[in-house]
């Protein structure tokens, strides 16, 4: 079990502490939605933090351990991606007694209404807010925003290099012009929350992320965030069909996943 540990720690790493999208797979945790940890030389960061994000860093094995946490990155204030925001900064600084690590998010979420509380707020070293097409440096990470997506409140993707594969995570959007030209990447890392196009919610389908996987052709492409039309339909089998159908290697993430490199 120690080498297990030791090996995981000195590769840079991906893990998906949850692969669940939008509130109903949420609310029934038939996927877990803990958001994604990535580990890079020193520096851990947590993606999105939705509900039971710090009890699934705390089962995993090896742990996660939140107390040595970085920073957080939220793209955006919905629930299933912020929900245990106030935890996990509350895990990261040891109940606000160590002011460390940094939050990144969207103005919204700390305006009017805020999902991170204010008692919360001086905990961190500092809070970021995320711009648009502006890269920001963490430790030994660096990530750059995409543009702001079309979803009810204000959202970003992420891109980032873990040793030399850069990799991006194309968060909730609807589809429009304009977002293939950010997510050009070696991994793309694409949330798919319907099997069938929904014209009226503002979320990818798996048409959708066909079309951006033929049109973008990354080296592997990871389907994650899934709603309760993805999962009647087998997220796995659906990889597997993309993947046969247009040559490129496409996968679905499940909780626990660990991508190293």
């Amino acid at each position: 079990m120690a080498k297990v540990k030791s090996d995981i720690l000195t590769k840079s790493f991906i893990k998906f502490l949850g692969t669940a999208g939008a509130r109903f797979v949420m609310i029934k945790q038939l996927r877990s939605s803990g958001g994604l940890w990535i580990f890079h030389k020193r520096t851990n960061l947590l993606v999105d933090p939705g509900p039971g994000s710090l009890v699934r860093c705390l089962m995993s094995r090896p742990k996660l351990e939140p107390t040595k946490l970085n920073g957080i990155i939220l793209t955006h204030r919905h629930l299933d991606h912020s929900g245990d925001i106030n935890v996990m900064i509350e895990a990261m600084t040891e109940g606000g007694f160590k002011k460390r690590g940094i939050v990144f998010c969207p103005k919204d979420a700390i305006e009017e209404d805020p999902v991170i509380l204010k008692h919360q707020r001086s905990f961190p070293e500092r809070i970021e807010i995320l711009k648009p097409n502006k890269t920001y440096k963490i430790e030994d990470f660096e990530f750059t925003t995409s543009l702001r997506h079309i979803h009810p409140v204000e959202t970003y993707g992420i891109k980032f290099k873990l040793n030399q594969t850069s990799i991006a995570y194309l968060c909730d959007t609807r589809y429009f012009d304009g977002l293939l030209d950010f997510y050009k990447t070696d991994i793309l890392i694409i949330s798919v929350v319907f099997y069938e196009p929904r014209f009226d919610i503002d979320h990818l389908s798996l048409e959708d992320a066909k079309n951006i996987i033929s049109k973008l052709k990354p080296k592997r492409t990871i389907l994650t965030h899934f709603g309760m039309s993805m999962l009647r339909a087998k997220p796995s089998v659906q990889a597997e069909k993309l993947s046969k159908e247009l040559n490129i290697k496409v996968e679905s993430a499940y909780d626990g996943m660990t991508l190293e490199f």
